[in-house]
């Protein structure tokens, strides 16, 4: 199985980055992980939703099929990081090869992305930055794996 992170620009902030790293390291004992950085264009002068949009096709440009995507969104689904661990499971026991995590830019993502994603998940009803978005995906992917090894992480 491999799980692959499209990311819309880097990461400016050194201490999420290194966050980001690390938690890439750990993660890669468990599944293969792949972070893609996307050159995201600047939206000055143009609307919000053009800006969007053309984040969106950026994303859907870089996904291969066969695969199974995963966006998150304020209005997605909730899980607990058992939950999560579950859903784990669930994508390794159904044979599923290939994952995509996205996480929008600084608008959030496109309402193309959140139609054509296979599974919509909110990773909290507090709103955080898309830079500590990535932090916090990298380490709850983590922490579903552990759980789902039983080693003592979670605990």
């Amino acid at each position: 199985m491999k799980f692959i992170f499209p990311f819309l620009g880097k990461t400016r902030e050194e201490y999420l980055d290194a966050g980001i790293r690390d938690y890439t390291k750990r993660l890669s004992r468990f599944v293969q992980v792949e972070i893609m950085v996307l050159k995201s264009r600047s939206p000055k002068s143009i609307p919000d939703m053009v800006f969007k949009h053309q984040e969106a096709e950026l994303l859907l440009d870089k996904i291969n099929s066969p695969s199974y995507v995963i966006a998150f969104d304020t209005k997605g689904q909730e899980v607990d990081s058992p939950g999560l661990a579950r859903l784990v499971e669930d994508w390794e026991q159904n044979g599923l090869q290939t994952i995509y995590f996205l996480i929008g830019g600084h608008l959030g993502l496109h309402e193309d992305i959140l139609k054509k994603a296979d599974l919509v998940l909110s990773l909290s009803q507090l709103t955080f930055t898309h830079e500590m978005s990535r932090l916090l995906l990298m380490e709850q992917m983590y922490r579903a794996w552990t759980i789902k090894t039983g080693h003592k992480y979670h605990n």
